[in-house]
């Protein structure tokens, strides 16, 4: 519900920057979280469509993100393993 709040007044580009880079250091977690490099945390998601074109796909407890990846476990993995 959160970013259908934030989608009237912020672009999903800033909507995601907000929930990462910026929420990373606002947490004092620069550098670790909000970021893919060495070292950082690595919580990833794979999301099925473009977020950028529609910020709902990152609502609805997951249902949109087949992989997601937490500390660098895979905590969710409905992607097809033949791949």
């Amino acid at each position: 519900m959160e970013f259908e709040l934030l989608a009237k007044v912020l672009s999903p580009a800033e909507i995601i920057r907000s929930a990462t880079t910026i929420g990373a250091r606002l947490c004092r977690l620069e550098g670790l979280a909000g970021t893919i490099a060495e070292n950082a945390y690595a919580d990833l998601l794979v999301v099925d469509g473009n977020p950028l074109e529609d910020i709902t796909l990152l609502q609805d407890d997951g249902a949109h993100m087949p992989l997601i990846m937490a500390n660098g476990r895979v905590v969710k993995n409905g992607l097809d393993r033949t791949l």
